[in-house]
């Protein structure tokens, strides 16, 4: 299934006008009645999520009728819909509102995020900023780029490689479980400044544009993480140093990494994140670095 450039542009102009509709109206305009619990107090959807998610997908069924349609919200009533993701001829996945918490408590960070997949394999993403406008667009094997409300586009590149206490990176560890979740938090110490947005779209636009060298995820769902699975331009891997010092885990217990390799912005294999994680004393072998 190819997707077109008309088509790319199709999906970027439906999260900006979604965002434009559904989501800014409502930021700092809900009432109780519009935010409800899913999981727990910080696991939350509200009427922004529901109504965005809705208009996305309606809007995909019109222009893509054959294709799959899956939405975070929408999982809760039909859960196959994941599964077939890695069979589907063309599909979508969509996060209306990622980093809901942040949205209901006022905080302007948050984001859209649209992917687009073929067969599971994630071959465009879309990340948007409803707040300042801004959507980074990338397209597997053509890099990613930075579109600002004006118009003005600018092609992005990742860091470059550093050593440890040089590096700029977040790791997610609300999911976590004792004792991963102490010993990862104290090894972040080791890095020069880590950040938690509590935004996946946020971490990926850092890490896209080089602002951050990694981001980790204790749990990975498809509408958080489809959406940067597309292969960008620029950078090398630059894990060593953290498979080293900064996580060193006992085991392989499901985390999944973001850091910047040749050619590509992509999580790692599972291969690749036991190396990542688990711990390492002796230098890193050149196979293990590139």
């Amino acid at each position: 299934m190819i997707i077109s450039d008309q088509d790319i542009l199709f999906l970027g102009d439906c999260v900006r006008e979604t965002a434009r509709a559904e989501i800014m109206p409502r930021f700092r305009n809900l009432g109780a009645a519009d935010v409800s619990e899913k999981t727990s107090a910080i696991d939350l959807v509200t009427q922004a999520d529901l109504l965005a998610e809705h208009r996305i997908t309606a809007a995909l069924r019109e222009r893509f009728p054959a294709a799959l349609v899956v939405g975070e919200e929408a999982y809760d009533a039909d859960r196959s819909v994941v599964p077939a993701l890695a069979d589907a001829e063309l599909a979508f996945v969509i996060d209306p509102v990622d980093g809901t918490f942040n949205f209901a408590a006022g905080l302007p960070v948050f984001g859209t995020m649209l992917a687009v997949t073929v067969r599971g394999e994630t071959v465009a993403g879309i990340i948007h900023d409803p707040v300042l406008g801004d959507t980074v667009t990338a397209i597997r094997g053509a890099g990613a780029f930075l579109t600002r409300r004006d118009g003005q586009s600018t092609k992005l590149k990742v860091a470059e490689p550093a050593s440890l206490n040089q590096m700029v990176g977040g790791l997610s560890w609300s999911h976590m479980d004792e004792p991963d979740r102490a010993r990862i938090c104290a090894n972040m110490a080791k890095i020069r400044m880590t950040f938690a947005f509590n935004c996946s779209a946020y971490e990926y636009w850092m890490v896209a544009s080089g602002k951050m060298h990694f981001i980790g995820h204790a749990k990975l769902m498809p509408w958080d993480h489809h959406g940067r699975r597309a292969r960008a331009s620029g950078g090398r891997r630059s894990y060593g140093e953290i498979r080293r010092h900064a996580l060193s885990p006992r085991r392989d217990d499901g985390w999944h990494h973001f850091c910047a390799r040749p050619g590509e912005l992509a999580a790692h294999s599972a291969r690749d994140r036991r190396h990542l994680i688990q711990a390492s004393p002796e230098r890193p072998k050149r196979e293990d670095l590139t």
